[in-house]
């Protein structure tokens, strides 16, 4: 995967791309454990949001770059 991406002239990171996959990701998850219920039982849901966001990143980025 190339370092930037070249977007009309603009060049953007490379990891742009996951980033904004990542972050349907969640959404996707989110809308789901919300609807659920899943998020009454924490203690910070915030902070489970993020938690999560950084785990769905992470993980794109380790099946991509390795």
């Amino acid at each position: 995967m190339p370092r930037e991406v070249d977007f009309f002239g603009v060049l953007l990171p490379g990891v742009l791309p996951v980033f904004l996959a990542a972050v349907l990701l969640q959404l996707v998850l989110d809308a789901g454990l919300s609807h659920i219920g899943a998020y009454r039982r924490s203690w910070h849901p915030a902070l489970v949001r993020l938690c999560m966001f950084v785990c769905i990143f992470s993980a794109l980025l380790v099946t991509l770059y390795n």
